[in-house]
């Protein structure tokens, strides 16, 4: 039994600890041990849990396994406990990995000297000396293994990435439009917007397609993990066998009844780059797409649910005037889709206001570094 810890970003660990409940990973008596920390949620188990967690949870952004906590206020004795730690169960003799260290209010502050003392460990524990490779940011699929050291108050906490790739990396998205949502971040204003996966969902700023992808993902009952590789299947102990057994109890809903999902833009560009994205992901034939402003939208059969990422004036249509946008966003709303739920991401509190909608904004999370709000609520008169 190990203890792994779920990484998403600020405003999402209410979301990771409901699907580690449906995935049955965290169950009550973890969720009392384990409660919801800021930036994720801890759970214990074994290669079983890791290998679930990994592939079906939506709104993550990495997993960890915590291998050691120690007290260390000496170089020396930061490389003493951390040569004690099995770094066996998770790298090779010689093993390049890339390590993040950060210190705060710790004897030991300096992070490079951290670094090179951990490598060291690693390195007398394993037998050889331990590159480290510097960070580079890149699309690979198969990245050097991450290890993650902390320093707070001269305890220190050292975890292994099982991920490799931030999760947000589906393996779909080649290609995007202007200010692309992440995948982890569309899929948790679908949670979080209550939607029932079968009624009918529209997108009318879609942008590159990911809210209206995710959506199909979500209600063909494809994992987001499904189409990508992990670092833990570059351990030593890795059991290939185990992940089989676990992609063979997927079970994609054929329900063709349902209604499709519709995703909308105004430009044509990011509806073909839409369009590229679905074909990848494998959901083409559940979503409608189509090139049009939010004013030309046509009521469809309801009720059902409007979630969106309308532009709010950082990176799209910086300096212009967007009240009138989300003005006409509510009045369209209100027009064709009374007893509608919206759920709508915004930075500025003031443009959502703009709708004319009763809104719920408890919901704050971040993207792309930008603090935003959900606001969610039922479409009604005035």
């Amino acid at each position: 039994m190990e203890t792994f810890f779920v990484i998403t970003v600020p405003g999402l660990e209410g979301l990771i600890a409901l699907e580690l409940r449906y995935l049955g990973v965290l169950g009550a008596e973890q969720d009392e041990r384990s409660p919801v920390e800021s930036g994720g949620v801890a759970f214990n188990g074994g290669l079983d849990e890791l290998n679930r967690a990994n592939l079906h949870l939506r709104t993550a952004s990495r997993v960890i396994v915590r291998l050691g906590d120690f007290y260390a206020a000496a170089f020396s004795e930061l490389r003493k406990k951390a040569g004690r730690l099995a770094w066996e169960r998770y790298l090779r003799p010689g093993q390049p990995v890339r390590l993040h260290v950060t210190c705060h209010k710790s004897r030991l502050y300096h992070s490079d000297a951290v670094a090179e003392r951990v490598a060291g460990a690693i390195g007398d524990r394993l037998g050889r000396p331990t590159p480290i490779l510097k960070p580079v940011e890149s699309e690979d699929d198969r990245p050097p293994q991450l290890v993650i050291v902390r320093l707070l108050n001269d305890h220190c906490t050292v975890s292994v990435d099982t991920s490799g790739a931030l999760l947000h990396r589906r393996g779909y998205r080649l290609a995007t439009a202007k200010a692309p949502l992440r995948e982890t971040l569309a899929a948790g204003m679908l949670l979080a917007s209550g939607w029932d996966v079968q009624s009918p969902l529209i997108d009318p700023f879609c942008g590159s397609g990911t809210i209206a992808i995710e959506a199909a993902l979500m209600r063909g009952g494809f994992p987001p993990g499904i189409k990508r590789r992990f670092t833990f299947m570059d351990w030593p102990g890795y059991e290939p066998q185990r992940w089989e057994a676990l992609l063979a109890e997927v079970q994609p809903n054929a329900d063709t009844d349902l209604p499709p999902i519709q995703a909308s833009d105004r430009d044509a560009g990011a509806i073909e780059i839409a369009r590229a994205n679905a074909e990848r992901a494998g959901v083409t034939d559940c979503i409608e797409f189509a090139c049009q402003a939010i004013s030309a939208i046509q009521p469809t059969e309801g009720p059902g649910w409007v979630v969106t990422n309308p532009p709010y004036g950082l990176r799209v249509s910086e300096g212009k005037d967007l009240r009138n946008l989300y003005a006409q966003l509510g009045n369209v709303l209100r027009r064709s889709y009374l007893g509608w739920q919206a759920a709508i991401l915004c930075s500025d509190k003031s443009l959502l206001a703009q709708t004319g909608l009763k809104l719920d904004m408890s919901f704050e999370t971040v993207n792309g570094g930008v603090k935003v709000w959900l606001g969610r609520g039922k479409v009604e008169k005035y």
